[in-house]
């Protein structure tokens, strides 16, 4: 109940106080590509409960076409302004919205889509699946390059589900077995830390 609580209250404040910015990205979004500002994708949540994860889009609008699932660094898809906010995992801001409406947490598992999700041994599902999940977390920090590895890899699905796939259960159950405000508080630091070491090089 705690950290349901501050995930309230600092994702209400957080709202408020990147409102320019969020103007700024979506306006910049809808200038330069077709389509709506919002990407929208269904994930499985907490006790297996379906909802909808928000993102900014950052991808060429293909209605009734979402393509392959998993995106590499390369990907064709993306569009000029969507690879900085990928890069910068600024496309993930609109999750905000859904740590205030309850379905995911500032810090937790990586939300997956069902197809993926089915994979998942069945005692190590309901483990992760017993916590909200994050916008970030140890598996996520793990995995912060994950594009630009698939991007190298000659089957990307494969690769993913065959090797990531499994390190990513391990890495969200020695979460959910390790979990506290203490731990979170570090992972949000270390997030932070790796975001702006991005946009540092980048800059330079």
């Amino acid at each position: 109940m705690i950290k349901r609580l501050l995930d309230f209250c600092f994702s209400f404040v957080s709202l408020i106080v990147l409102l320019p910015l969020f103007l700024f990205i979506a306006f910049i979004v809808w200038l330069t590509s077709p389509g709506p500002v919002f990407f929208k994708q269904q994930r499985i949540g907490l006790h297996g409960v379906p909802f909808y994860l928000f993102k900014f889009r950052t991808m060429k609008w293909a209605p009734h076409n979402q393509g392959a699932l998993i995106t590499q660094e390369n990907d064709d898809r993306i569009t000029w302004f969507g690879a900085y906010l990928r890069m910068w995992k600024l496309d993930e801001l609109p999750q905000l919205f859904n740590v205030l409406r309850g379905e995911m947490s500032f810090v937790g598992p990586r939300p997956e889509v069902d197809s993926y999700v089915s994979l998942y041994p069945e005692s190590d599902r309901s483990e992760i699946l017993s916590v909200r999940p994050g916008i970030t977390g140890r598996t996520q920090l793990a995995w912060f390059n994950e594009e630009e590895i698939l991007s190298e890899q000659e089957i990307p699905e494969r690769y993913y589900e065959q090797v990531i796939l499994p390190q990513k259960i391990k890495s969200d159950i020695a979460y959910v077995r390790n979990k506290g405000n203490l731990h979170d508080v570090a992972i949000l630091l270390r997030t932070l830390s790796m975001i702006l070491q991005r946009i540092l090089c980048a800059l330079r």
